[in-house]
């Protein structure tokens, strides 16, 4: 009998609370939430468009109950300036699960961290030391030989006669640029040797990697129902040994560039150095050098490899694009050199190319929620303390009251209007804005600008024999960052002399 008067208990609480925010608050409207488990059941799996189709019924701004917890959605650009600008402090927290809880040290980090004394501390540092453009230039070249690496490898597997006229599965190639620039930037080595064949210390880290992602995509209602947390003991099990042995592995890392900084007493650009060299300076406990360094990873892997897949999905569903976007290429570039990042300032419409895929394809289009410290309002109405607030992003960018034709693949609208993309113009927000914008915003536009610009210039892509550009699917994965539902494949027909698709290889930066 006990159980039951619990359970009677917890609902009739539960029920007590929201009537009472009811009458207190103000809240935006939304779909109607059940006892305990809140909008759980009515939610779709892939939440940005669950979210966008809301917005048409409820408004701009709506609740959803994710179990008991309040969050709230906002979908216009005007409301995005009241939660990043004129309520950015107030809103400047974070949501943190028990999972993320649990792998941030509990917001030890840069990411989850709340906005704080240890959040300032940390973003300077980010910004001046690990994001400055003296770094970003002095680690280009790790850029430019990764991105010619894989350029030579899509090269020599088309090339192969049983290969001819097939489509490859690009994901393949551009997850693998990922994983090695972001080691290459973070841990300071390549994980692979000269003939392509990744190392044990490299298997490991993807090991990791894999697990993570499994762990992370993989819903859990003990987040949103902490009264039956005592039902999923696997779940925390699983969760305590993958971040045992990400702790041990980065661990590891850091001993071996001590050790090495000790013998030789040079630094180098790579993060873990840098972390490493300002530790003291920045009074950074190990936990917070360890949350950085994987915050680098799990931020700088998956949306460079999202961000050019869609990319390159849209310019083979608009050849018209992609053959605009080589006419510059051959006309600054030529045919006799391959192109690097100081051509890109020329590429004027190669940039906007990518501004329209950051458009279009946010990597995270619901950013990361932000968590209000105190009570607040927004368009009008009541965000009580504690509640958390989403930026639907993907749905900005599909307004057709700011953009025209927003649903179109048209580069030329950033011709016609310069429209910043670093958090100044509320309409386009692929890095956020305000206290909590992405520091790495300008390594990522380097990246997938020069990547975008290579494909471009080495190959003419086109869909897989008997498929229609209509014909590919354009869906997202569930999950916070949004792969392609199908990965995308794609025929390569290459457009410069064989000598021009070798690797450029920078050597120990």
């Amino acid at each position: 009998m006990a159980f039951p008067l619990l359970i009677l208990s917890f609902l009739t609480l539960f029920i007590a609370y929201k009537l009472f925010q009811r009458f207190r608050f103000k809240l935006p409207p939304g779909p109607r939430p059940l006892p305990i488990v809140g909008n759980l059941y009515d939610i779709k799996p892939v939440l940005v468009r669950c979210f966008t189709e809301w917005s048409q019924v409820y408004g701009p701004i709506f609740s959803v109950y994710l179990g008991s917890h309040l969050s709230v959605v906002v979908n216009s650009a005007e409301l995005a300036k009241e939660v990043l600008k004129d309520n950015d402090q107030q809103l400047a927290n974070r949501n943190r699960t028990r999972q993320i809880a649990k792998f941030s040290k509990n917001g030890s980090d840069l990411i989850w961290s709340d906005y704080g004394p240890h959040y300032v501390k940390v973003r300077k540092l980010c910004t001046l030391e690990l994001f400055s453009m003296k770094r970003l230039e002095g680690l280009r070249p790790i850029r430019e030989d990764e991105v010619t690496s894989m350029v030579e490898s899509i090269f020599k597997d088309c090339s192969k006669p049983e290969n001819e006229g097939k489509a490859v599965v690009l994901r393949e190639y551009l997850g693998m640029m990922a994983f090695l620039h972001i080691t290459r930037l973070t841990f300071g080595k390549r994980f692979m040797d000269s003939n392509g064949v990744i190392d044990g210390q490299g298997e490991e880290l993807k090991a990791i990697l894999h697990n993570g992602i499994k762990l992370g995509t993989k819903k859990s209602w003990a987040e949103f129902l902490p009264w039956f947390r005592f039902f999923f003991k696997t779940e925390n099990q699983l969760l305590a040994e993958h971040d045992a042995l990400a702790d041990s592995f980065t661990k590891k890392i850091m001993q071996e560039h001590t050790l090495a900084r000790h013998k030789t007493g040079n630094t180098k650009n790579h993060f873990v150095d840098a972390l490493l060299t300002l530790q003291k300076e920045y009074d950074l406990s190990d936990d917070t050098v360890t949350g950085l360094l994987w915050d680098m990873i799990s931020a700088g892997m998956d949306t460079t490899t999202i961000t050019v897949e869609w990319a390159m999905a849209e310019l083979v569903r608009n050849p018209r694009v992609q053959q605009k976007v080589q006419e510059e290429l051959d006309r600054v570039v030529g045919s006799d050199r391959v192109m690097t990042e100081a051509d890109i300032p020329n590429l004027p419409y190669l940039q906007c190319v990518t501004k329209e895929c950051f458009r279009m394809h946010p990597p995270t289009p619901l950013m990361l929620p932000h968590k209000a410290s105190t009570n607040v309002k927004i368009g009008g109405y009541d965000i009580p303390k504690g509640a958390t607030v989403s930026v639907n992003v993907w749905a900005l960018a599909r307004d057709p009251a700011v953009w025209k034709n927003p649903l179109e693949f048209r580069p030329e609208r950033f011709q016609e209007e310069d429209i910043d993309m670093k958090g100044t113009d509320y309409r386009l927000l692929p890095f956020g804005s305000g206290r909590r914008i992405c520091p790495g915003a300008q390594l990522a536009i380097y990246l997938v600008t020069s990547m975008l610009g290579h494909m471009l210039h080495h190959f003419t892509w086109t869909p897989p024999a008997g498929m229609k550009p209509e014909e590919m699917d354009m869906m997202e994965q569930p999950g916070t960052v949004t792969y392609m539902r199908t990965p995308l494949q794609a025929v390569p027909t290459p457009r410069l002399s064989a000598d021009l698709f070798k690797r450029v290889a920078a050597g120990n930066v």
